[in-house]
C-alpha cells in the first residue's frame, strides 16, 4: 500500500510541476488568476441573485428555492473545508515543493481540500439542476477554476479531487434536502 502512496505523491508533484509551468506565460497568468478571483465568491454571488431570473420569472419561487438551495449548501461548504483544512494541515504547494510558484496570493494557509473547486462544483451541480442551459457556461468555468488552483500553485491535484467530491455530495445532499 505504501508503494501506491508513493506512486500517487510522486504523480502529484509531477502535475503540479507541470501545471504550474504554464504561469510562466503572462497570458495564462493572467487568465486563472481572473478565474480564481472569480471563483472567490463574484460569480457565484451573482448567480444566486439571478436564479430566481434564470429559472424563469413565471417560476419566480423555483428561482428562490434554487437560490436558496445554493446558500445553504454554500454555508455547508465553507464550515465543512475551513474544519477539514484546519484538521488535516496539508501545506499548499509552492510551500511544500521546490520549484513550484505562487502565482497568487492564498485565501487561507492550508491547501486540503481546495474550497474554490468544492464551491465551484456545489453552485454549478445545484444550478444545472434548475437550469440545465446553464451548464453550457457554468461547467466549463467550474473546470477552470479547478484547473486555476493547481496552474497557480495553491492546490495538488488531489486537493482538487477531493473538493469536486465534496462539492459533487453538497449538491446531492441539498437536492435531497430540498425534495
Amino acid at each position: 500500500m505504501s508503494t501506491w502512496f508513493l506512486r500517487v505523491d510522486q504523480a502529484e508533484r509531477r502535475m503540479c510541476m507541470f501545471a504550474n509551468a504554464a504561469c510562466q506565460r503572462r497570458m495564462v497568468r493572467a487568465l486563472f488568476r481572473g478565474v480564481s478571483r472569480l471563483g472567490d465568491g463574484v460569480i457565484w454571488y451573482a448567480l444566486i441573485a439571478l436564479m430566481p431570473i434564470f429559472v424563469g420569472l413565471e417560476r419566480w419561487q423555483q428561482g428562490l428555492q434554487a437560490s436558496l438551495q445554493m446558500l445553504l449548501a454554500g454555508a455547508a461548504g465553507l464550515l465543512l473545508y475551513k474544519l477539514l483544512k484546519k484538521k488535516l494541515v496539508r501545506e499548499r504547494p509552492f510551500i511544500g515543493l521546490i520549484g513550484i510558484e505562487c502565482a497568487m496570493p492564498p485565501l487561507d494557509r492550508y491547501s486540503f481540500p481546495s474550497g474554490h473547486t468544492l464551491h465551484a462544483v456545489t453552485f454549478t451541480a445545484i444550478a444545472i439542476s434548475y437550469v440545465p442551459q446553464l451548464a453550457l457556461v457554468l461547467v466549463p468555468f467550474a473546470l477552470l477554476v479547478a484547473a486555476s488552483r493547481v496552474v497557480l500553485g495553491l492546490h495538488y491535484p488531489t486537493d482538487v479531487l477531493a473538493g469536486a467530491l465534496l462539492g459533487g455530495l453538497l449538491a446531492a445532499a441539498s437536492h435531497a434536502f430540498v425534495s
